[in-house]
């Protein structure tokens, strides 16, 4: 059966409270450079590889989104040393809320945001 929706993901939200904080929690995960100066609500597009893009969503000017996230993550950022990812989130002072999960062919953990998105960092 043919769909006219593709087998692709565009682009993932994260709803934040904070946009300027979001923006400098992600970049500082992604060790990428930021300029808070140019940073405008209501959303920031992150630079992301290949297809898929994430942006960081907090709402019209003037308004203070309140969600309550949900408990499990819905994205992973991926890594090939898990055991370095691990070490730099404890570096960079970030919430762990796991310890690293260890199968014969994939490894993960769990992550939270500034405003507790749950977010697994993993080798598969």
């Amino acid at each position: 059966m043919h769909s006219p929706i593709s087998n692709q993901i565009n682009t993932i939200f994260v709803h934040v409270s904070d946009l300027k904080n979001s923006v400098e929690w992600y970049s500082k995960l992604l060790g990428q450079e930021f300029d808070l100066s140019i940073v405008s609500r209501p959303v920031y597009n992150m630079t992301i590889n290949d297809h898929t893009g994430l942006t960081l969503d907090a709402g019209p000017e003037g308004e203070r989104k309140e969600f309550t996230p949900i408990p499990y993550p819905l994205f992973n950022f991926h890594t090939n040393e898990i055991d370095q990812a691990y070490e730099y989130m404890g570096e960079m002072d970030f919430s762990i809320e796991s310890e690293i999960v260890r199968f014969e062919d994939f490894s993960y953990f769990i992550i939270s945001d500034p405003d507790g998105n749950q977010i697994m960092i993993c080798t598969g």
